[in-house]
């Protein structure tokens, strides 16, 4: 790919996007419209059809045990040595719901309207309302997994707010949520491998996508303990590998997470939707020097009692403790009076920045400000807050040395989610026929930004409740076809693709490790496409992408062979697929002459500093079609219809 920052124009196509499939009928009835007129495949011929599920995740093991209890074979794939190790335990602070325990007014409709409007208007109605109706099925499923809801005295599930809503809709297990919840799907998984009808490939990565006639029909995987090649077919494949927040190497995801499986399926035809839409955390710990490889977060469940602040005096040293309340800025319950602390995450990752920016940051890096409890023990007390929040102080003591019942935490803003990601239509099927996408690595719910605790939410939703039905609509015309063959030339000619690629990574030996350029680059997507973006940024980081990437072809030192253990062979590959993602993540953003949600150009905002949308020309849904390398990709645009809301700017402060 060869992008050009110097075009005025962009190739662009209205009509290269398949149809969403939206059903017909009322919002409300649409998902029991679908349910009982999609077709079925009876539980006898669901034997005769292979499912193939990347990641073991949330989203992947609800698929892949969900599928295989249903009748299919299923084969699940992981990078990690168990699919306990997947990232969605990393979740802290809850999943939403709209069951109303707390009697303030929650009901599927305004939980709709919140993560409708929390997104900026960028996302279908359709899908959102689903992810609002199927909330409160999630957790009645998770409860009979034993999944340890936090609970009242009286035995009743318990309920905290998240930014963005006015309302109690979040449940919790402390501060280990995700944790929670994997393990709940993770003995589904485990109970469908012990009956023979999944069988599980650890420390696996997927290479390549396998394509024939124009199908998905498998995968090529590396064991990445023995370094072969193995080919893998199937009736269908899941995409379930989490998002690609890790190209700006600091981030709050781990080390191993990666968008390369979402980025070959990209270049072998499935459209990417909207990838310069990533989410940055406002409650993150911030950097403290130059050599960390992740940064740690902090649940933002904490913003529930905390109170965030940057003194007045710009370059203030003092301790925070000597620091009187009248020398404090409460600046998001000075900006947003009506969601005060409890803003959504870009509008609080924004206000963060402007105040450091400003001179007011705190801490080594004065890159930081404070979120404080003071408040919040004095009028509950200290027995309270370390109920609800006692194992995420210990982590931030653990890993700062600092008591936060004593003194402020220090936060940051980082690198989080992608609400980007790969086009799919109401069935969660890629542009590619038998390719779906699931939980993160598609754009489906969430729109330009995502509200808290609704991570969780749609990636069990899109596993449990809505693969199951969709992608049997799909397999009925595949009950006669027999198993794939891995002897296809299509197969042989992905293993060659694959097998070429490493052994190009492999044999440029350069200098530099893979480390390098994920550094460099990971810099320059947070310097011009991070928090904020400018035109003149983002042409900028363009060319200086282009230039990173010549430089990793020619002086890239991979140590060792294709043929065994080699994280760093892994890195690279990585690293690889992440210098033309960035290109793209960029020129999405310099195409977008707006602001919205998560994404923030500079040249758009009101007279008050607030984004700018422009509905009349760029309420659609951005997808990019991949030509070729050094090829300018092809955009298409799903527009956004608006049957149920009226679009309105976004306002958090009344």
């Amino acid at each position: 790919m060869n992008l050009s920052p110097s075009e005025s124009t962009i190739n662009e196509s209205a009509q290269g996007v398949p149809g969403a499939k939206i059903p017909k009928g009322p919002l409300q009835e649409k998902w029991s419209h679908y349910k009982a007129t999609c077709r079925l495949v009876s539980f006898n011929n669901k034997k005769k059809l292979d499912i193939i599920v990347v990641g073991t995740g949330l989203a992947g093991s609800a698929a892949a045990a969900s599928l295989a209890e249903a009748g299919y074979n299923i084969k699940s794939f992981c990078f990690q040595d168990s699919p306990r190790r997947a990232h969605s335990v990393a979740a802290q602070g809850g999943v939403n719901s709209a069951k109303n325990y707390q009697n303030d007014g929650d009901n599927v409709y305004r939980m709709f309207y919140d993560t409708l409007k929390g997104g900026d208007f960028r996302a279908r109605e359709a899908n959102v309302y689903r992810l609002a109706e199927c909330s409160a099925s999630l957790i009645d499923q998770a409860v009979a997994q034993g999944v340890p809801f936090a609970r009242e005295y009286g035995g009743y599930l318990s309920n905290r707010s998240f930014g963005g809503v006015q309302v109690r809709r979040t449940f919790y297990a402390r501060g280990q949520t995700g944790q929670q919840l994997l393990l709940g799907a993770y003995s589904a998984l485990m109970r469908q491998v012990s009956a023979g009808k999944v069988e599980l490939f650890t420390r696996h990565e997927m290479l390549e996508l396998v394509m024939v006639d124009g199908k998905a029909r498998g995968i090529i995987a590396r064991n990445l303990d023995t370094g072969e090649i193995e080919r893998h077919s199937a009736h269908a494949v899941i995409l379930a590998s989490g998002g690609f927040g890790k190209i700006f190497y600091l981030s709050t995801l781990a080390m191993g997470c990666n968008g390369s499986a979402i980025w070959r399926a990209h270049k072998k035809g499935a459209l990417m939707a909207s990838p310069s839409w990533t989410q940055i955390h406002p409650t993150s710990l911030p950097q403290q020097g130059e050599h960390q490889s992740k940064l740690t977060l902090m649940s933002e469940s904490l913003r529930n009692d905390g109170r965030i602040w940057v003194p007045k005096q710009q370059g203030d040293h003092r301790h925070p403790n000597d620091i009187p309340e009248e020398e404090r800025d409460y600046y998001l319950e000075r900006r947003y009076p009506a969601f005060g602390n409890l803003a959504p995450r870009d509008i609080s990752s924004r206000a963060a920045k402007e105040r450091i920016d400003a001179g007011h940051g705190v801490g080594q890096m004065k890159n930081a400000v404070y979120l404080d409890f003071k408040a919040a023990i004095a009028e509950y007390g200290l027995d309270k807050i370390k109920e609800r929040y006692g194992n995420l102080f210990r982590m931030y003591e653990k890993i700062t040395g600092v008591d936060a019942y004593k003194e402020p935490m220090k936060i940051s803003p980082a690198a989080h989610f992608s609400m980007g990601g790969l086009w799919v239509d109401y069935e969660l099927s890629t542009s590619i026929p038998g390719l779906y996408a699931l939980g993160e690595c598609n754009f489906s719910d969430h729109g330009a930004n995502r509200l808290g605790a609704n991570s969780l939410l749609q990636a069990c939703v899109d596993g449990y409740f809505i693969i199951p039905y969709t992608i049997g609509d799909y397999l009925a015309d595949d009950i006669k076809t027999g198993t794939i063959d891995t002897d296809l030339p299509e197969f042989a000619e992905a293993e060659k693709a694959a097998s070429d690629l490493l052994e190009k990574l492999t044999s440029i030996k350069g200098s530099k490790p893979a480390d390098y350029f994920h550094k460099k680059l990971g810099r320059l997507i947070w310097d011009y496409c991070g928090v904020t973006r400018n035109e003149k940024g983002l042409k900028t980081a363009i060319e200086s992408i282009r230039k990173l990437r010549e430089e990793f072809w020619t002086d890239l030192k991979v140590p060792g062979t294709a043929g065994e253990i080699n994280s760093e062979l892994e890195k690279a590959g990585r690293v690889a697929d992440y210098l033309e993602f960035g290109e793209l993540m960029c020129y999405d953003a310099l195409t977008r002459n707006e602001s919205c949600g998560a994404h923030f150009r500079e040249e758009y905002q009101t007279e008050d500093g607030e984004a700018l949308r422009d509905d009349e020309n760029f309420c659609f849904i951005s997808c990019w079609d991949y030509q070729g390398e050094d090829k300018e990709p092809i955009l298409h645009k799903e527009q956004l219809v608006f049957e149920e809301t009226k679009l309105i700017a976004r306002n958090y402060k009344k």
